[in-house]
This record gives C-alpha cells, sequence and structure tokens, in this order.
C-alpha cells in the first residue's frame, strides 16, 4: 500500500506543474517565451508568479543519431572534436593547443531524509541525464595533424573528486574538485600526471551540496578565483548553510588562505578574463519558482567586494518576499548585473573571443554555454550563444552561435556546457548529454 501511495504521490507532482505551468499563460507571456525579453542589459522583469508546486519540463536526455549534429550560425561549420566521453562537463586549453576535459558529476549524496521533493528531483535528473556516478577523470586531447579533430586521447587524471573547473598558472594545473582545490605539478607538453594532487584548500561542500560545481581562474600574479553556489534555492536551508558559498572566493596558492571577493551570486560557474580590459567576468544562475521569465540568468563584471543581492533581491533592487528574515541593508547595496541571458537558460558555460578565426561577426564579445532549462513551461537555453562587446561591456543583443540540441520529439539530444577557444580561436563546446566535444569554425 506504502508502495502504491508513494509513485501516486509521485506522479501527481511530476504531472502537476506541467499542466499548472502551461495554464493561464497569458498572450503576453507567450510572447515573452517567443522573445528576447530576459535578455540585454535592462531586461523586462514581469512580476513574480508564485505556485505551490514549481512548472517543471525537462527535456529528456536522448543524445545524437548517427550521424547527427547540433546547427552551426550561418558562415560557420560544427564537427566532433572528440567524442564517447562520460558526462564532459568543463574544458580548458593549455598552451600547446592540447585540451584538458573534466568528464564529471554530482557526488554521492549523503542527506538521506526523505521527502517527495528529493523523489521528484531525482526522477527529473535522471530524466535530464544528470544522475550517472561521475567518471572523476580528466581527458587530455591532442590534435596532432590540425585537421580539428582529436587524434590523441589520454587519461590525464583520475580519482578526483567531482572536478570541474581547471587553471594553469605557475607550473601547476589547478583543479577544482567539489570539495577541495587541488593541484598537479605541470610541463608543456605532458600527457598524464605522476604526483599525488596537493590540496591548496578546503571548498564548501558536505553532505548538503547543493550546487556542485566549482570553476577556478587564475591572475598573472598567481591569485585564484573559485566559484562556489549556494546550498539552496533561495536560503531555504537557512544562512547558516551559506558560509563562504554563493560567492567568487580568492584564494592564495601559496597559504591557501580564502575570502570572499564577491557575494550574493547565487550559482556562479564559467569564470572568464575580458581581454578588452582585463576584467573578471562569470556566468551566474538565478533563483527558480518565481515563474517562466523570472528571474534571468547574467554575466557580471566582477567587482571586489561588491553583493550581487542573493537570496534577498535579485537583478538590484527586486526584492524575494519569500526569504525570510528580509535584510534592506544588503538589498540598499546590491549591484545590478551587467548582462540578463534569459530566464532559466541555465548558462553555465562562458569564454571571450580571442581574435576573428570565426570573423569579424565573432569577433568582440564573448561566447555563454547555455546547458538549458527545466523550471520553464516553454524550454529555454539548450544552445550557445554570443553576446558581442564593445569599450568593455555588452553591446547589443544576443547571437546564436549554436543550436538545434532539442529534437522534433521535445527530447534533448545534447546540452552544451563548458566552452573554449582553441589556441586558433576556435570555439569548442562540451556536451554533457551527446558525450561530445563539438569544435565551431568559420566556413
Amino acid at each position: 500500500m506504502q508502495s502504491r501511495f508513494l509513485h501516486a504521490a509521485v506522479f501527481v507532482f511530476l504531472i502537476a506543474p506541467l499542466t499548472t505551468g502551461c495554464a493561464g499563460i497569458s498572450n503576453q507571456q507567450t510572447a515573452r517565451n517567443t522573445g528576447k525579453i530576459g535578455y540585454g542589459s535592462n531586461p523586462v522583469l514581469p512580476k513574480p508568479r508564485h505556485t505551490v508546486i514549481p512548472t517543471v519540463k525537462i527535456a529528456d536526455a536522448e543524445g545524437w543519431p548517427n550521424g547527427a549534429h547540433p546547427v552551426p550560425a550561418k558562415g560557420l561549420k560544427v564537427n566532433a572534436f572528440a567524442a564517447n566521453f562520460d558526462h564532459p562537463r568543463w574544458l580548458h586549453v593549455l598552451p600547446n593547443g592540447d585540451v584538458l576535459v573534466a568528464e564529471s558529476n554530482a557526488p554521492a549524496k549523503h542527506d538521506e531524509g526523505f521527502s517527495l521533493k528529493k523523489v521528484f528531483m531525482s526522477q527529473a535528473m535522471k530524466r535530464a541525464g544528470a544522475a550517472t556516478p561521475s567518471a572523476n577523470r580528466i581527458t587530455l586531447l591532442r590534435d596532432t595533424n590540425g585537421d580539428g579533430v582529436a587524434d590523441m586521447r589520454t587519461t590525464f587524471a583520475e580519482g578526483l573528486n567531482s572536478p570541474f573547473g581547471m587553471a594553469l598558472s605557475q607550473g601547476k594545473l589547478y583543479v577544482a574538485n567539489t570539495d577541495a582545490l587541488v593541484a598537479f605539478p605541470y610541463s608543456n607538453g605532458q600527457t598524464h600526471v605522476t604526483a599525488v594532487p596537493q590540496k591548496i584548500a578546503d571548498l564548501p561542500a558536505g553532505d548538503l551540496n547543493h550546487h556542485w560545481t566549482k570553476d577556478v581562474i587564475a591572475r598573472p600574479d598567481g591569485r585564484l578565483y573559485v566559484t562556489v553556489g549556494s546550498n539552496s534555492n533561495v536560503a531555504e536551508n537557512g544562512m547558516a548553510v551559506e558560509r563562504s558559498r554563493a560567492a567568487v572566493l580568492e584564494i592564495d596558492p601559496a597559504s591557501g588562505r580564502a575570502r570572499v571577493f564577491a557575494s550574493g551570486l547565487r550559482n556562479p560557474n564559467g569564470l572568464s578574463w575580458n581581454p578588452q580590459d582585463d576584467r573578471l567576468w562569470v556566468a551566474v544562475n538565478e533563483r527558480d519558482e518565481l515563474g517562466d521569465d523570472l528571474v534571468p540568468d547574467y554575466m557580471t563584471s566582477v567587482r571586489e567586494g561588491a553583493f550581487y543581492g542573493w537570496p534577498y533581491s535579485y537583478f538590484g533592487q527586486n526584492v524575494d518576499t519569500r526569504v525570510k528574515p528580509q535584510r534592506p541593508d544588503l538589498v540598499a547595496k546590491a549591484v545590478k548585473p551587467d548582462y540578463a541571458l534569459g530566464a532559466h537558460t541555465a548558462s553555465l558555460g562562458l569564454t571571450f573571443a580571442k581574435g576573428s578565426s570565426l570573423g569579424r561577426r565573432y569577433a568582440n564579445g564573448a561566447f555563454v554555454g547555455q546547458h538549458g532549462s527545466w523550471n520553464r513551461s516553454v524550454p529555454s537555453g539548450y544552445k550557445v550563444i554570443f553576446v558581442p562587446f564593445r569599450n568593455g561591456k555588452p553591446s547589443g543583443p544576443p547571437r546564436d552561435v549554436l543550436t538545434g540540441f532539442i529534437g522534433q520529439s521535445g527530447n534533448a539530444m545534447g546540452r552544451p556546457v563548458g566552452v573554449a577557444t582553441d589556441r586558433k580561436g576556435d570555439l569548442l563546446v562540451a556536451d554533457d548529454v551527446g558525450n561530445v566535444v563539438w569544435r565551431i569554425s568559420r566556413k
């Protein structure tokens, strides 16, 4: 009897959001679904729409049929740089052109308490292709003949703990595991590591590790910056579990000392230096369960000491009334992000263009990998876009670079995550459902 009740309850929990989310969508909302609302420096922000059960629509993970691939923008072409990975999430290009691929997924969960929401989310993640055990591996790819296809492949490092971001600095390769920043000695052309990883600093993790991905980037002087996502949607687990989370940390590699460099960033991921002014930028996933068009994910320059609103407000001083107690003092100083990337697009990957390999249209600006929505009645994201820049700031609407990740059936043949530019300036995209690293080049 208990099993039958549980199945029925889960069925209602899974199906109800789909019907409630689609019902009552106004013509104005429908227009937003198909337009560019929620993008740009001054996005339209509709009123919050609170629901007892959140809207959920998952594009089931399917994978690419033989010979199929995503669709590049006009003037570009795409090919598989390498395939047959185990959930490739993040990319790093080494100075000699070798490409490192973090094959990774969420760490095993230890908070075993039962709730319908946990059952529901587990089922949703399985449908999205995000519930497989983590390979905990970094693979090295090399294109020895320059034809745009990797013809050498080795296991660079293994036995890691949900690795994600990678950065090379002053002879060491830093890897952001879910629970610690570690380092390996590296020499040019090295194809695998033999040394035991050196722990540089612990990172917030633990049994409750809601946003597990951590990225890392280095300054020329060796200082490191690491992203740490929140432990909740909007602090429903209390602020005690959010210590040093929802933030970009600055870490001294010599001492391991860490400090919060910028805060109020719900789930920051991709870090990249803007070559026009050398400022640090980050892509951030915003909060859920306020309707189809709230809250837009964003990319922003990272100012030292700045507070970006989470959990008390979003996109500046727009207060989230769900958070108790409120902090009007923090809301008053919340920094408005630089550029909205669409609601629920799961914008993860971020890298700035290097040169004009892809043509003048993509010479100055940033590429963003949008993993795709789950909390929206009409899917958003599931593509790679380009945001043009001028004088160090975004200067126009986004441009589609790689689309076609959702098939006619509505299933996801792929989902883009990490993006990186190779030595030629071509774009590499990690696809963790298709298990491919795609390469985009000029026709």
